[in-house]
């Protein structure tokens, strides 16, 4: 009888807060409209609570390394709505260790699209973005941006720094928002090929970036304080990688947007004392986890952490869990922070998301067998052509080495691409197919 109690107790908190939201989004929406500068206020407000929950009434079913997560994760989306001028809008692959010696925020643009999509606000961005004549295949992460920016709810950057790795929404995107701004930019060209050459070729874009980030800021970037937010990337890798390795027998319970704020954190927080911390925490975390238990599954690319129907198999669920997120796992520790520029320009060269797709295969073969998954999702996001185009060879490839694969078809942002109906059925599917037939692989053949 309690634990029915607290169950429904539990649901009717989840149901409460997704009216609470929903009433939120649409009010930002529909300010946006006609009082920017006022809706923007109110989100700030608004993620200014949802700070204070995360540090003073955390999710307990989280460990704590993941609590402490959402309260680092929130306050960086917090910074640059309430410090603009000390934010530059960045890339997720882009390397922010300069700009976080020269003061300024990480004003991610796939990171700020996750929390607009989870405060409900995103529709009436895409839709403008879309009947402005942006196509409707671009990235959502992107429209939604787009939208925020172009209706006045995101605040001027100081200046904006990206690069082409990965992802060719990225040379549309951030050339509209320095038009749209007004602001300087700087764009880092990453060859596909791994060698030498280019990663000479890449660390003398980021020595001008250090110059280009010295006139925005006013501020000179010391070399040898650099090499130590290098080290500090380094020991923070390393550290996940031995976090990773040792989850594989262990069971941690775990939501759907836990993974892709590591994703975020060690990306755009990657070289700060926080983000190292919270390596620090996991690994405390898995010494004290219980065995394993459930499916365990590795997730390629971005997570679609509004999905209820996702959420039905894969959320707080002993069954079956995410064990590992792409996103998180992209950049490896073999670089030398002596040489920081070098470092940070073979972490770019050597993505595994640059280049041929048999690369970014073969790493997530890698991580999946390194966590002990039983089974892959690869999310075919709805507008990344890099992902899409590259399922069907993903697929061949990870069933060879006996990982059975899921192509999951949505979108990670916009809602009105979820097909949940399908996406419960075949996720369903695939982990009832685990569950019968540990040695399974396929199922059923992904047209």
């Amino acid at each position: 009888m309690e634990k029915g109690g607290f169950l429904f107790w539990r649901f009717y908190e989840e149901v409460e807060k997704v009216k609470v939201v929903e009433s939120f989004g649409q009010y930002i929406e529909k300010l946006s409209q006609t009082d920017p500068v006022r809706a923007r206020r109110w989100l700030k407000r608004g993620w200014s609570a949802q700070h204070l929950k995360y540090r003073f009434m955390p999710d307990k079913r989280l460990q704590p390394a993941d609590r402490y997560l959402a309260d680092l994760m929130m306050s960086a989306m917090l910074k640059p709505l309430q410090n603009p001028e000390q934010s530059a809008i960045v890339s997720v692959f882009t390397p922010c260790e300069m700009l976080q010696e020269v003061g300024l925020n990480p004003y991610n643009v796939e990171s700020y699209s996750c929390y607009l999509a989870a405060s409900r606000t995103e529709r009436g961005f895409l839709q403008r973005v879309e009947q402005s004549g942006i196509a409707e295949t671009l990235c959502s992460y992107h429209k939604t941006f787009i939208g925020a920016a172009e209706s006045g709810i995101l605040p001027k950057p100081k200046c904006i720094v990206y690069t082409n790795l990965t992802c060719d929404a990225n040379l549309l995107t951030f050339r509209k928002l320095a038009e749209m701004f007004d602001v300087p930019s700087f764009a880092i060209d990453v060859p596909m090929k791994q060698n030498e050459e280019n990663v000479q070729y890449v660390a003398n874009q980021l020595k001008e970036l250090a110059a280009f980030l010295a006139n925005s800021t006013g501020k000179k970037i010391n070399e040898e304080a650099l090499k130590e937010r290098v080290r500090t990337s380094k020991r923070t890798l390393e550290k996940y990688e031995l976090y990773q390795t040792k989850r594989a027998d262990r069971y941690i319970p775990t939501d759907l947007v836990t993974p892709l704020y590591c994703g975020m954190t060690n990306n755009i927080l990657l070289g700060t004392k926080e983000n190292e911390h919270y390596m620090e925490k996991l690994l405390a975390d898995v010494e004290k986890a219980r065995s394993k238990q459930g499916k365990r599954i590795y997730w390629m690319h971005t997570i679609p952490f509004w999905s209820e129907a996702v959420k039905k198999e894969l959320y707080f669920k002993n069954e079956a869990q995410i064990v590992g997120c792409e996103l998180a796992e992209v950049c490896e520790a073999d670089f030398d922070p002596e040489k920081p520029f070098d470092a940070m320009a073979k972490r770019m060269v050597y993505h595994a998301l640059n280049g041929s797709a048999v690369r970014r295969i073969e790493a997530g073969i890698r991580h999946a067998k390194k966590v002990k998954a039983d089974g892959v999702v690869w999310f075919d996001h709805w507008g990344c052509k890099h992902t899409m185009g590259a399922a069907q060879l993903a697929k061949k490839k990870f069933e060879e080495q006996g990982l059975p694969l899921l192509i999951l078809d949505g979108d990670g942002c916009d809602r009105s691409h979820g097909g949940e109906g399908q996406t419960l059925t075949r996720l369903e599917a695939f982990l009832e197919m685990l569950s019968d037939d540990p040695a399974a692989v396929g199922g059923e053949k992904d047209e």
